[in-house]
């Protein structure tokens, strides 16, 4: 089911209020308990070229999986290149991908990634500026370089020329002060040209994925699931072990239940629901179903 998140709205990024040309609306599709993590900026985004080496399809590719492995959502743009091997590794990997799209939700461009940008939808989140129906314009995919820098805590520059987007996400990401990354590539390259330059400028070199996930530490995926592990492990009651908000959150969800219906039941917004239902989720206590609806999990009340 797709989504609309609008200015003001509990949910949405606080980066993206600071941006000098801040989104009108968020259509978006997926699983909406990593909403919390990206209004945070708890998550990493990765881009490159369209017409990468081998070489650097390979390195995005190792990065997507180790990010996911580190628990670490991974922000790209599904185009063709960096952004898909980006997606694939991070999917391969158990991870979950967010997709930031210059197109409409129902549009897969290039219209081969139909079935990676339907894997993302349903293991991570796509999300875009663009109405139903809005025709693919090339400046649509320059303007959502903002929107991933703006979900981002940090930026990694697998390879690009001197004329690419990427160096737009990398300038953004500078201008935030976030860290931003570059992975070494052959100087005799095009396709490089512009990412080896970020090295000059001063860019960190990215050597071995390991070394991005070893700076960064754990991902917010990771925590939350460790959290839950440990609150289950005080008692043999799983439930009984969980802290006082999960313990109300899954008296209110019953059988079954809605996000706006659980904001109803425990006045609470929904922002902060959704961090608690990750967390239930992650610990295997409720499942998430299409259209933000959770269910209580098989026999977790056993």
């Amino acid at each position: 089911m797709r989504r609309v998140l609008l200015p003001g709205d509990p949910a949405s990024p606080l980066a993206f209020a600071a941006l000098e040309r801040p989104p009108l609306v968020i259509h978006w599709q997926g699983q909406g308990t990593l909403w919390p993590l990206l209004r945070r900026r708890e998550a990493v985004a990765v881009v490159g070229t369209r017409n990468p080496s081998l070489h650097g399809l390979a390195m995005a590719e190792a990065v997507g999986a180790a990010l996911a492995a580190a628990g670490w959502p991974v922000v790209s743009g599904l185009a063709d290149g960096i952004d898909a091997a980006a997606h694939r590794g991070c999917l391969a990997n158990g991870g979950k991908p967010v997709a930031v799209l210059g197109t409409p939700l129902r549009r897969a461009y290039p219209r081969h990634h139909g079935p990676l940008q339907q894997a993302v939808a349903a293991r991570g989140l796509l999300i875009t500026e663009q109405p139903p129906g809005a025709s693919v314009q090339r400046g649509h995919f320059a303007a959502r370089n903002r929107l991933q820098v703006a979900l981002a805590t940090a930026v990694v520059v697998i390879e690009c020329p001197f004329k690419s987007g990427a160096l737009h996400s990398a300038a953004l990401a500078w201008e935030q002060g976030l860290p931003l990354w570059v992975v070494p590539a052959d100087a005799a390259k095009v396709s490089a040209q512009g990412s080896n330059r970020l090295l000059l400028q001063g860019a960190t070199p990215l050597l071995q994925p390991g070394d991005l996930v070893r700076q960064l530490g754990p991902g917010p995926l990771i925590q939350a699931q460790s959290q839950a592990e440990e609150a289950a492990a005080l008692a043999p009651c799983r439930v009984g072990a969980l802290p006082e908000p999960q313990r109300r959150l899954l008296a209110a969800l019953g059988s079954g239940a809605s996000l706006e219906r659980l904001c109803q039941v425990l006045g609470e917004p929904p922002a902060h629901l959704s961090s608690l239902l990750l967390d239930l989720e992650l610990a295997g206590l409720i499942s998430a179903e299409p259209g933000l609806y959770w269910r209580p999990a098989r026999g977790s009340f056993a």
